[in-house]
């Protein structure tokens, strides 16, 4: 039976809890952005309802603050049924699965998120929960030892992942709905930071909206974050509206620049540009000479620089493009360009 929207909007609160989550959509026609993705979710969403059936697994991927986890919560929501969250890394032992399904109710969203990193173990255990809806336990040791299959309710698995090429191919193949989010125009974005500001009771303009959107490296999570200090700024001068001055001089002085890279950011395309003439340079160089983890710039800072055009990967290494050497002032030398044009 479905039950009230209410039981959600208390687990969403219980979970996330804080500002995060007062400005996190709570249905797909506050949901901005992602329209063809929204499109195919509603019509399978509504599909569903109509059926009493259980909806479809869906899996989420794409670079993190897209809103993979939102729309875990809305699909609940919207399907009028609880959500339980977990993440791959916290499901260590057979045991914690075991007790995750168990607590199920039919229809229930289970979320698992960064579900790439689940091990092994869980993953195989998770195969039959989900086509055939049992669960293996074995009780008792050695020569006692028997198996026992415990019945499931049916549920949907909705996956999140920030790499899903570290999927294995028989878990991905097991969701009905395998989807990309990507990152927004920078329109949405002023759509996002226009309804977060009212719901923090600050009055912004379109050019202060828009001047935030473009230095939000395509990110719902980052134009929120960097609405809520413009905000502060606000405030303790006792401004009453964001406009384009006070956004450009807010995020000036957070070393946001007006492409919304950040101190990490430029120094990771200077040591590429001005230590190593634009590249073509390896992962582990640069992270040697930025002194950052490789795993933290592949997986931060390189996705919008490769979506903006601001470097390359080759089978030899990071080179910077033109675009790079002109954001950073520094000449397109004759140097650079020759080796661009040799691995191309």
């Amino acid at each position: 039976m479905p039950r009230e929207n209410s039981t959600i909007e208390t687990t969403v609160q219980n979970e996330e809890g804080g500002i995060e989550s007062t400005l996190r959509p709570d249905n797909f026609s506050t949901f901005t952005g992602q329209d063809s993705l929204k499109a195919s979710l509603g019509v399978m969403v509504g599909s569903a309802k109509k059926r009493s059936a259980q909806l479809d697994h869906i899996l989420f991927s794409g670079p993190p603050g897209l809103g993979k986890t939102t729309l875990g919560y809305i699909i609940a929501k919207e399907m009028d049924v609880q959500i339980h969250v977990t993440s791959g890394p916290a499901l260590e032992r057979k045991g914690d699965l075991a007790g995750i399904l168990t607590a199920l109710e039919p229809h229930d969203v289970l979320f698992i998120d960064e579900i790439h990193r689940l091990n092994t173990v869980i993953e195989e255990n998770l195969y039959p929960a989900m086509e055939d809806h049992y669960f293996d336990i074995v009780i008792g040791e050695g020569a006692n030892a028997r198996s026992m299959k415990l019945t499931l309710p049916p549920f949907t698995l909705v996956g999140a992942t920030t790499r899903a090429g570290l999927m294995s191919a028989p878990l991905r193949d097991r969701f009905g709905l395998v989807a990309r989010l990507d990152y927004y125009e920078y329109q949405h974005l002023a759509e996002i930071i226009t309804r977060s500001a009212a719901i923090l009771e600050i009055e912004i303009d379109k050019s202060g909206a828009e001047e935030i959107a473009r230095r939000s490296r395509g990110t719902p999570r980052i134009a929120n974050r960097l609405l809520r200090r413009v905000r502060d700024y606000a405030v303790v001068d006792d401004i009453k509206v964001i406009s384009k001055e006070l956004a450009d001089y807010a995020l000036g002085l957070l070393d946001v620049d007006s492409r919304g890279f950040d101190y990490l950011d430029r120094l990771y395309l200077e040591a590429l540009v001005q230590k190593f003439d634009g590249g073509p340079t390896g992962i582990d160089t640069l992270a040697s000479a930025v002194g950052e983890e490789k795993d933290t710039l592949e997986s931060v800072v390189e996705p919008y620089l490769l979506q903006q055009g601001f470097i390359q990967r080759t089978p030899r290494g990071r080179i910077a493009t033109a675009v790079a050497f002109e954001h950073l002032d520094v000449p397109f030398n004759k140097t650079a360009k020759k080796k661009q044009e040799r691995l191309f």
